[in-house]
């Protein structure tokens, strides 16, 4: 008798908070800091919110980048993932409310496999229609570029 996998689950975070930039966060057996550069009052003992998010994003691309990979039987290889993005600092600072700070996310995918140009282009369409990072920044207006590319 197969095992039935939950379609919705609970994602528990916590976090002790020592100083007004840092947070050391718990989640599963691992913790982490988020945390802001000295210049801004932090220690710099992690990324800050907004890089952890970017992060994310990179973090999600791969391992679902795999999955639709896996499931297509096409061959990226490791993958190197590079993302550069448009950020409104005007919220953060507290300057003007913004509605979408993360304005434009461009991620150049660099697939290592043995994959012809044409089945990793179908890998990148799937993962658009499933990576859930990329679909929480879409929502919330971040215009997003992939660049799925084969390594030189």
């Amino acid at each position: 008798m197969a095992i039935k996998m939950k379609t919705e689950v609970t994602m528990r975070a916590a976090a002790a908070c020592p100083t007004h930039a840092r947070a050391d966060i718990s989640l599963r057996d691992l913790t982490f800091s988020i945390d802001e550069p000295t210049e801004r009052g932090g220690t710099n003992a992690g990324p800050t919110p907004t890089e952890t998010a970017v992060a994310a994003l990179i973090g999600c691309t791969n391992v679902i980048g795999h999955k639709c990979a896996d499931s297509l039987g096409v061959d990226i290889g490791h993958l190197d993932i590079a993302a550069k993005c448009t950020f409104d600092r005007r919220g953060v600072t507290l300057e003007a409310e913004i509605e979408v700070p993360f304005r434009r996310i461009e991620l150049t995918i660099t697939a290592h496999g043995n994959a012809s140009h044409d089945a990793l282009q179908q890998v990148a369409a799937e993962v658009h229609k499933f990576c859930p990072l990329s679909k929480l920044f879409t929502a919330a207006g971040t215009e997003i570029e992939e660049i799925w590319q084969l390594a030189p």
